[in-house]
C-alpha cells in the first residue's frame, strides 16, 4: 500500500481518482488547490503525487518548481491536464515531474503510470540503502554455538497457517428463488477471483471480462468485501 496525494481543483476528478486508488489498496489524501497541497506535503511524506497543472491559486508547474527548489521533491510527481501544451509538459519534466497524463484520463493509463511511479519511488530508497551499506559494511559477527552443541533443547518451529481463501469448487443451495441462488453464486464467484488476484480490481476485471466501472457496481450490489482479497 502506498501513500498518494491527489491535487486537483475538480471535485469529480478527485473523487474518481480517490475511489480507483483506494480500491487498488492505496491510502489517498486529497487537495483542491496548491495551498492545501503545500500543507499536506509539509505534514506527510508521500510515495507519489498526482498534480493538476491548471489550478485557481497557483498552477501545478509553479508548485512543482517550489518543491524542487526547497528540496522536498523527493517523490515521483505525475502531472495532469486537459489543456496543457507540449511545452508545458516538457517544462514540467525538466523541473522533475515523473510523467504527464492528459485528461480525460483512462483507468488503464492512470494505473500504469501509478505503477511505474511507485516502482521508481520504491527503487530510490533501496538504491540509497545499498550505497550506504557498501560504504559502511557491518562488522563481522561471530556465529553463536548451535543449541545442540550447548546441550539446550531445540524448540519446534511454530506452524504458520495461511487463509487459503475461497475454494474453486463450492456447494450451493438450489432450493431457493432463482434471483437469490444467482446472487449467491455471483458473490462466491467474485470473492474467489478477488482472493486469487490479491484484491487487484484491474486483474479481476480482465479475468471476468467486465469493465471496471460495471465491476465496482456489481460488487457493491452483491455486498462483496473489497478488502478481503488484500488482507489474505
Amino acid at each position: 500500500m502506498a501513500n498518494i496525494l491527489v491535487v486537483d481543483d475538480e471535485l469529480g476528478i478527485r473523487d474518481l481518482l480517490s475511489e480507483i486508488l483506494n480500491d487498488e489498496g492505496h491510502s489517498v489524501d486529497l487537495a483542491e488547490n496548491a495551498t492545501q497541497a503545500r500543507a499536506a506535503r509539509a505534514a506527510s511524506a508521500y510515495d507519489l503525487v498526482l498534480l493538476d497543472i491548471w489550478m485557481p491559486d497557483t498552477d501545478g508547474v509553479s508548485l512543482l518548481k517550489e518543491w524542487a527548489t526547497a528540496g522536498t521533491l523527493t517523490m515521483p510527481v505525475i502531472m495532469m491536464s486537459g489543456h496543457a501544451t507540449i511545452d508545458t509538459a516538457v517544462e514540467a519534466t525538466r523541473i522533475g515531474a515523473f510523467s504527464f497524463l492528459e485528461k480525460p484520463i483512462t483507468m488503464q493509463k492512470l494505473l500504469k503510470a501509478v505503477e511505474q511511479g511507485l516502482a521508481r519511488s520504491a527503487g530510490q530508497p533501496a538504491a540509497a540503502a545499498a550505497t550506504a551499506a557498501a560504504a559502511n559494511p557491518p562488522p563481522a559477527a561471530v556465529a553463536p554455538a548451535a543449541p545442540e552443541a550447548a546441550g539446550a533443547p531445540v524448540a519446534p518451529l511454530p506452524v504458520v497457517t495461511k487463509d487459503p481463501g475461497p475454494h474453486a469448487h463450492q456447494g450451493f443451495d438450489l432450493d431457493r428463488p432463482l434471483r437469490e441462488a444467482r446472487d449467491g453464486f455471483e458473490k462466491a464467484y467474485f470473492e474467489f477471483h478477488l482472493a486469487r488476484e490479491g484484491g487487484s480490481m484491474t486483474r479481476v476485471a480482465e479475468k471476468t471480462g467486465l469493465e471496471r466501472t460495471h465491476l465496482y457496481r456489481k460488487l457493491r450490489q452483491l455486498g462483496v468485501d473489497l478488502g478481503r482479497g488484500k488482507r489474505n
